[in-house]
């Protein structure tokens, strides 16, 4: 569980916020704050590991709030600028929000900051890949480990992740989810699915196989797919 705070000058970006947070169920919202020396005060003695904070705010900015905390929690900035971007990120942010944002790429900061925690907490020389994430299906949050997932299929305005025994339908589009899953670990093959890379035993120009299920290759991803058998 992840322990945070929320800070943002403007109450409705406030409210927004919180509204995902309580999505969110490995992430505990200890307070939210309008007033950044308010903030400051409360990290003095109650220590989190993840702060949501603005950039534009009165009296002193969100970069030079994070600059000025001793040892900063993670930071995952929520802005409407985004020439802050390059500058939010030399200072270790874990993901720079544009507003407005969806939920699902919300979500993504949110996971990225639970493996940048886990990472954290491993001893040196562990592997340090993520090997989860989580997804909203129905009003759950649903911890999916991704060598159990062997593709991702789209079906109407739901995708399914596919595992070896069931099936988990989330309220996502494809470039979502392929948001979502590492690039290093799943590729997109087709319009219609995402795959994981080590699961595919065989393929040719027009398909390629899980298990013994045939899926078709789209010819705008042929090139791509054909780099991993190089």
């Amino acid at each position: 569980m992840l322990k945070a705070i929320v800070l943002d000058d403007e109450p409705l970006a406030l409210e927004v916020v919180k509204s995902m947070t309580e999505k969110v169920s490995f992430v505990d919202v200890l307070a939210y704050f309008t007033n950044a020396f308010e903030a400051m005060d409360f990290l003095k003695t109650n220590p989190v590991d993840l702060v949501f904070l603005d950039i534009k705010m009165p009296d002193i900015s969100g970069i030079d709030f994070l600059k000025s905390l001793p040892n900063p929690p993670m930071v995952i900035f929520t802005t409407a600028y985004s020439e802050h971007a390059v500058e939010s990120f030399e200072l270790d942010a874990i993901d720079y929000l544009l507003k407005p944002f969806s939920m699902v790429r919300f979500l993504k900061a949110c996971n990225k900051a639970y493996d940048a925690a886990g990472r954290r907490a491993r001893p040196t020389g562990e592997n340090t890949e993520p090997n989860f994430i989580f997804i909203k299906s129905g009003y759950e949050q649903i911890r999916i480990l991704l060598a159990d997932i062997l593709y991702v299929e789209s079906s109407g305005n739901y995708v399914q992740f596919v595992l070896d025994n069931k099936k988990i339908a989330s309220r996502l589009t494809m470039v979502e989810a392929e948001e979502i899953l590492p690039g290093s670990a799943f590729i997109r093959i087709h319009r219609s699915y995402i795959v994981a890379k080590k699961q595919i035993q065989k393929m040719d120009r027009k398909s390629i196989w899980i298990n013994k299920t045939e899926l078709p290759i789209g010819a705008a991803y042929l090139n791509e797919i054909e780099k991993i058998t190089r």
